[in-house]
C-alpha cells in the first residue's frame, strides 16, 4: 500500500521519501518506482526514535519540508487474546501505535502550510473479529490519534485523516490468510473481490489532495462494503 501510494504521488508530479526497516525491501521499492532523483529511500525502524530522528534530518537536508505524510508502517497479529504474550504485545504496539505516533511527531517541524497527514488504520476497528483483539486495538488507537491530532493541528492548517483498508491483496495478506479461507471472506464482501494496493493509494491521494481540503479527522473505509453492507444471494 505504501509502494502504490508512492507510485501514485510520483505520477501526480510529487517527490517521495520511502522508508522501510528492510534494506532489500527498500531497494526493491526504489527499483519498482523507477523515479530516479525523485525518490529518496531511507532505512528506518519506526519503533526506534533515533531512526525517526535520522529520517527527519535526511528529509530536512534534502527537501526542507513535507507536504504529505502517509503513516503506513504496520504488522499483523491474529492470536487469541488468551495466547498473546507480553513480547508480542510490545512488538505490535511499538510498530502499529508507537511508530505511527512518533513518525508524525518527528515530522511536525517539517510540515508545510496546509499539509496533510494520512494514517493507515484498518476495517477491524469498526467490526469485531475473533483473534484480532491486539491488532484491532492498535488500529483503534491510531484512529483515535487521527481525531485528536485533527483537533490539535487543525488551527495550524494541517489536516489529519485515516484510511481503513479491508482485505487488500498484499504480501502481508498472502502471508496471513490461507488460500482455503478466501471464498469465505469473499462471501462477506459485497463488491465481490479483494481490494488492491491501488484502491488504498487512490484513497490516500484523495485525502492528501486539495479536493479533500474540508475533510478532517475522518476515517475513509476502503473495504468493498465489508463493514457496512451484507451481501445478498446472487440473483
Amino acid at each position: 500500500m505504501g509502494l502504490a501510494t508512492a507510485r501514485r504521488m510520483l505520477a501526480q508530479g510529487g517527490q517521495v521519501v520511502v522508508a522501510d526497516i528492510s534494506k532489500p525491501a527498500l531497494d526493491a521499492a526504489v527499483e519498482a518506482l523507477d523515479g530516479g532523483d525523485l525518490v529518496l529511500p531511507v532505512a528506518c525502524d519506526v519503533a526506534n526514535l533515533a531512526d525517526l530522528d535520522a529520517l527527519a534530518d535526511v528529509i530536512r537536508a534534502r527537501y526542507r519540508r513535507l507536504d504529505v505524510v502517509f503513516a503506513n508502517a504496520g504488522v499483523a497479529s491474529f492470536d487469541l487474546a488468551a495466547d498473546v504474550s507480553e513480547a508480542e504485545f510490545d512488538r505490535l504496539v511499538s510498530i502499529n501505535f508507537k511508530g505511527v505516533f512518533f513518525t508524525i511527531q518527528k515530522a511536525l517541524p517539517l510540515l508545510s502550510e496546509h499539509a496533510a497527514i494520512v494514517i493507515n488504520a484498518s476495517w477491524t476497528l469498526h467490526r469485531g473479529m475473533a483473534a484480532g483483539s491486539l491488532y484491532s486495538a492498535s488500529k483503534a488507537a491510531v484512529h483515535s490519534l487521527t481525531r485528536t491530532l485533527a483537533a490539535e493541528l487543525g488551527p495550524k492548517g494541517i489536516r489529519v485523516n485515516s484510511v481503513s483498508p479491508g482485505y487488500i491483496q498484499t504480501p502481508m495478506f498472502n502471508a496471513e490468510i490461507a488460500t482455503d479461507e478466501h471464498a469465505g471472506i469473499l462471501a462477506q464482501i459485497s463488491s465481490g473481490r479483494f481490494g488492491t494496493a491501488d484502491d488504498v493509494a487512490n484513497a490516500v491521494a484523495f485525502l492528501a489532495s486539495d479536493d479533500a481540503s474540508y475533510i478532517n479527522g475522518q476515517d475513509l473505509i476502503v473495504d468493498g462494503g465489508l463493514v457496512a453492507a451484507i451481501p445478498g444471494a446472487k440473483g
